[in-house]
């Protein structure tokens, strides 16, 4: 079973994702509302598999919290949410070993088709929907 973090500052996308989640078989959903808890929740154990990270938070923005992720762990699979606006900043997020992004707002269809699209490419593969 593989865990999730969902790093983002707003609550309502928190919950629209987590939902999404759910409907794809992941049970085990973590949240942070920016990257300061969300490292705090990398500490935690079991780590978690995916984090789902927002790009513009307070406190601890999301290139900031991949690159302190990165710092210690470079297998965890991060997947960046980022507005169409921040594309080139992309680049910057793949230096710094971004697994994969997706470009708000988003659907569900596409969040399942990015995170399939990530694990597959690890060798995993999407949990069973319930």
């Amino acid at each position: 079973m593989m865990k999730v973090l969902l790093v983002d500052d707003s609550k309502v996308m928190r919950q629209i994702q987590r939902r999404s989640l759910e409907g794809f078989g992941f049970t085990d959903i973590v949240e942070a509302g920016d990257g300061v808890e969300g490292l705090q929740q990398m500490a935690g154990s079991p780590k978690p598999d995916i984090v789902i990270l927002d790009w513009n938070m307070p406190r601890l923005d999301g290139l900031s919290t991949l690159r302190k992720i990165r710092e210690t762990d470079k297998k965890t699979i991060v997947i960046m949410c980022t507005t169409e606006a921040e594309k080139p900043r992309v680049v910057e997020a793949v230096k710094a070993g971004v697994t994969n992004y997706i470009v708000k707002p988003f659907t569900p269809s596409v969040l399942q088709e990015k995170l399939d699209e990530t694990l597959t490419r690890m060798g995993l593969s999407m949990p069973t929907a319930q």
